[in-house]
């Protein structure tokens, strides 16, 4: 075990959470101490839910441990069944409780409720949160899927996996999805854990295939199904113009559907944006990418095939995928990340020197640190994170959303560095009248734009006029500038060497001289 500061995942009980707080008609008994409680405001305050989620708590305190917890646990599950009146009902122990071996599932089994009862074995000190969500999701699949369907399956229609409470743009992108699936004329049978019932979970083997969306929460519920109910599934995520082509193609041919007209459609406009003037500039930027395993993956794909970044570190913190992101980081020439110790991060950002971090809330703290531009492209997320309006990562126009996320932090950091530029150039500081009026407003104690070429004029004239000649390095150096502020860094760096009588501009004369402008 070790003591930090900042975790990527919480135990294991808080991904069961998730998968309960995303059900309807599915209560969670917790056996846990009354200082567990505090996961009830990942909910409500992180993700703005206007319910808390469906938990009891046994709550038991420090002089419970001399008595009988167990009953404590027995009454806490009876109170609620009587209250709430589930269509199911999941147990187990938080990290803590656990210490005291009461065995929740034996004794909710012990009560006869009359209906299931599902116990979750979560082994805290071993696993976390994902693992904890994917195996809550596991149990009530194979618990509640009934036997195999015996009529003819309708081969266009499937099932939709893995969208959870506190995932990230979750509702967003299974909406998105929806959207492709119908456009297609694919049925979606039932959409699971989000917004399902325990009686849906009964009719999952109604559809011909099932779509996992989010693997960390529903691959083991999907092969359960693969070999039980001989439903196969595509995991292909749909993250990015590529990525969701390729899943267009993958769900079609399971639905022996044309992929044609959804193909053909309006699409995103991220590959003509990132063909642009406007961002041509971005091609070869250096970018770091941390996250879960499937938005880390897809994040790289999209940032290197999509937009042209240079991909200079890449890893993840979901231990059980690691296999994935190691083929991917392979893929571009290095070595994944596999930690979910936030300093080994903070210092592999450091080592790479990148150019802008694509993380989860943790990085844009560690960069911000470091005065590296970042977006947050997975969970752990803050309140920030989720946005009341429709921001999906996934389908069409989850690539537009993508391409707006990975170049506004880029295009900030470049106003910032223009602003540094040029706040004393006598062509574009604050008190400068904009072009077409010809005189600056009074508030502004604007003068005569003829009166400011004056003391321009005079101000260039007081520089000796002599020729300066640029070193083969320093024009190098100076062509990374971008195109539309390139001509002003010439002439101001000009200007400098010949205030200075130097008669050679080195690359150490262009930043000397862009720290002088700036000052």
């Amino acid at each position: 075990m070790q003591l930090t500061l900042w975790t990527y995942e919480g135990p294991p009980h808080i991904g069961a959470m998730r998968i309960a707080t995303a059900m309807r008609g599915l209560h969670y008994v917790l056996h846990a101490p009354q200082g567990d409680t505090y996961a009830d405001l990942l909910f409500t305050m992180i993700e703005r839910r206007d319910a808390r989620p469906p938990v009891t708590y046994t709550t038991f305190q420090a002089r419970d441990l001399g008595a009988d917890t167990a009953e404590i646990f027995k009454r806490a599950v009876s109170e609620a069944y009587e209250r709430f009146r589930p269509q199911a009902m999941i147990v187990g122990a938080s990290c803590t409780a656990e210490l005291l071996q009461d065995d929740p599932a034996g004794l909710a089994r012990a009560l006869g409720l009359p209906i299931p009862v599902i116990p979750l074995e979560l082994p805290a000190y071993q696993k976390k949160e994902n693992w904890g969500a994917s195996e809550t999701f596991y149990r009530l699949v194979r618990a509640l899927a009934g036997p195999p369907a015996t009529a003819p399956r309708v081969r266009a229609s499937c099932n939709i996996l893995g969208p959870t409470a506190l995932g990230f743009r979750h509702r967003d992108d299974l909406r998105e999805v929806r959207g492709l699936l119908g456009d297609l004329g694919i049925a979606v049978n039932v959409v699971a854990p989000l917004g399902a019932t325990p009686a849906d979970l009964g009719r999952l083997g109604e559809a011909a295939f099932n779509v996992v969306l989010y693997p960390e929460v529903a691959r083991s519920a999907a092969q359960w199904l693969e070999r039980s109910h001989a439903q196969p599934f595509v995991e292909t995520a749909p993250i990015g113009v590529k990525g969701t082509t390729a899943f267009v193609e993958a769900v079609a041919a399971l639905a022996g559907v044309d992929p044609g007209p959804v193909l053909d459609g309006e699409g995103s406009r991220l590959p003509w944006y990132a063909r642009s003037v406007d961002s041509t500039y971005l091609n070869g930027k250096r970018v770091f990418v941390f996250g879960d395993a499937t938005h880390a993956v897809a994040a790289a794909r999209v940032a290197t095939n999509e937009i042209g970044f240079t991909l200079v570190g890449l890893g993840t913190y979901s231990r059980e995928l690691a296999r994935e992101v190691r083929a991917e980081a392979q893929a571009h020439g290095i070595e994944a990340l596999i930690t979910d110790d936030y300093l080994a991060v903070e210092a592999a950002i450091a080592a790479a020197q990148p150019e802008l971090v694509l993380g989860t809330q943790m990085e844009r703290h560690v960069a911000k640190r470091l005065g590296i531009p970042c977006a947050v492209i997975s969970a752990p997320m803050h309140v920030q994170d989720v946005p009341a309006r429709h921001a999906p990562q996934m389908g069409f126009e989850g690539a537009n959303v993508l391409f707006d996320t990975f170049v506004h932090p880029l295009m900030m950091g470049l106003e910032e560095h223009l602003l540094a530029m040029f706040r004393d150039d006598p062509e574009f500081h604050d008190g400068v009248a904009p072009s077409h009026l010809g005189v600056a407003p009074s508030h502004l104690g604007g003068r005569p734009r003829e009166i400011e070429a004056e003391a321009g004029t005079a101000t260039l004239a007081a520089a000796p006029a002599g020729p300066v000649v640029w070193a083969i390095e320093a024009e190098r150096e100076l062509k990374k500038v971008p195109f539309f502020v390139r001509g002003k860094a010439r002439s101001n760096t000009e200007r400098y060497a010949r205030e200075r009588a130097l008669p050679l501009i080195t690359v150490e004369t262009l930043y000397d001289a862009k720290a002088h402008f700036s000052r």
